[in-house]
């Protein structure tokens, strides 16, 4: 199920939050965990026993991991265990086929026959729930914190319906107080209501309609210059704006349900290094890596030749986890090298001068625009296009096919992302809950208006799934 879709908006969010709030104090977790199990259900019910399998077994790794703590060598165990366990069922849905599909290009081009194909379907945000499960299990293993009282308190963290198909990524030891006990409040959730129609109207009125302009630049045989970087340029909206309205969508149903998750966005596309970037951008998932791979590898305490290894490698499974394809290995090795070289020539440190702030944030903007070409590409070939656009090796004019794309274009972008994006510089480093809180009444009036807009173009419009969904 989808969060712009009429089904939940009409259907599934009234009737959770009335059965939510009519039932006793002692209910309100299984509630969260029903619904969130009969939502994930809503795309297939096969899967959805994938999701309580992987609970249950993360409850019990948990649970002996802690009871075994005294004996190390047997917890160890345990634990290697668990990660094994995890990594082998991300492993098995989510790169079998790639794995098959790479070695049987590689048998081809050696003249040999391939080996059969099997076709295994990628159950949906299997990467953000597995994540979590390992999380889970790591800070029980260094005792950062205590296991799962219950397990319907760990399998409510893994299934948590606001955030289980596209993150943000939690960590049980950030929320498991909340778990046990929260504030409801009208102000509070007036709050969260307030976040879920800006993303909302972030997903509907821009991301969904700069998506079309994005697909026709990205679709050109020898794009050119401008064509290109329109094509860069409207498809980074499009991430941006799907992908931050989804992580304030997931914000704002927390908080309706009395639970503060830590924001997932900061404004990224003000960056003024790649490190920054990823400083602002995805935040639970640079976040994740930063805890629990790359510090563990080491992070910077082993040399300056280690720690860009280290950088290296973080970046290469972070552009895996997204997908199994060459462009997102490649899409991660292009950050990761930026982020070796930054950390090399110091290319990150702030600057007083503001000639050099723009020329870094210039720089930024760029090196971010090439890498959407290599995230947004499917094949080496369109990959290829797309750079030699950029080049101006394909001309530089823009073709009279796409120039009707070009209205549409500058509404999205000009106007309704001027609006939304004022309401952005509202964030709150530390709480979310603090991130409106001088919201005016014009203000109100004008997200009232665009998220009664946003419903009527969902009402209009066909099926558009948020991009997040297939990682």
């Amino acid at each position: 199920m989808v969060f712009t879709t009429p089904a939940f908006l009409f259907l599934f969010l009234p009737l959770f939050l009335i059965l939510y709030y009519i039932s006793p104090h002692q209910f309100k977790t299984p509630i969260i965990l029903v619904g969130s199990w009969v939502f994930y259900a809503f795309w297939r019910v096969d899967f959805l026993l994938l999701v309580i399998l992987t609970s249950f077994a993360n409850y019990l790794f948990g649970h002996y991991i802690s009871r075994f703590r005294l004996n190390r060598s047997f917890s160890r165990k345990i634990f290697i265990g668990a990660v094994t366990s995890n990594l082998s069922v991300l492993a098995y849905f989510k790169y079998f086929n790639f794995g098959t599909d790479s070695l049987n290009a590689l048998l081809n081009l050696m003249g040999l026959k391939g080996t059969p194909v099997f076709n295994i379907i990628l159950p949906i945000g299997i990467s953000f729930y597995i994540f979590q499960s390992m999380s889970y299990v790591i800070d029980v293993y260094r005792e950062d914190a205590e296991p799962a009282s219950s397990f319907i308190e760990l399998a409510t963290y893994i299934a948590l319906f606001p955030q289980l198909i596209a993150g943000p990524i939690l960590r049980y030891k950030d929320i498991v107080d909340q778990l046990k006990e929260r504030n409801h409040s009208l102000y509070i959730f007036g709050q969260g209501f307030t976040i879920f129609m800006l993303g909302v109207s972030k997903k509907v009125l821009i991301a969904d309609t700069v998506a079309p302009i994005a697909d026709v630049m990205f679709s050109q045989v020898a794009p050119s210059f401008i064509e290109a970087w329109l094509g860069a340029l409207t498809y980074g909206i499009q991430i941006y704006f799907d992908f931050s309205g989804y992580s304030d969508m997931a914000l704002g149903l927390g908080n309706m349900l009395g639970f503060h998750f830590k924001q997932n966005f900061n404004t990224p596309y003000k960056s003024k290094s790649i490190t920054e970037f990823w400083q602002r951008w995805h935040i639970s998932l640079s976040g994740w890596l930063r805890d629990y791979l790359y510090i563990p590898l080491g992070g910077n305490k082993k040399g300056p030749i280690r720690t860009y290894i280290n950088l290296f490698l973080v970046m290469l499974l972070g552009g895996l986890w997204h997908g199994a394809a060459w462009n997102f290995i490649i899409w991660g090795l292009w950050h990761g090298g930026w982020l070796m070289l930054e950390r090399r020539f110091h290319l990150h440190k702030n600057h007083k001068s503001l000639f050099l702030k723009i020329v870094r944030w210039l720089r930024t903007m760029v090196i971010v625009g090439i890498s959407w070409v290599f995230f947004r590409a499917e094949t080496c070939g369109a990959i290829k296009n797309m750079i030699s656009g950029m080049f101006g090796l394909n001309g530089f004019l823009l073709s009279h096919s796409v120039n009707w794309q070009l209205s549409r274009f500058s509404l999205a972008v000009t106007g309704l992302s001027i609006v939304l994006l004022a309401f952005e510089r509202k964030y709150d480093d530390n709480l979310t809950l603090n991130r409106f809180r001088e919201t005016s009444l014009s203000q109100a009036l004008i997200l009232f208006f665009l998220f009664f807009l946003s419903l009527l173009k969902i009402l209009a419009d066909s099926y558009s799934p948020f991009l997040y969904f297939r990682f």
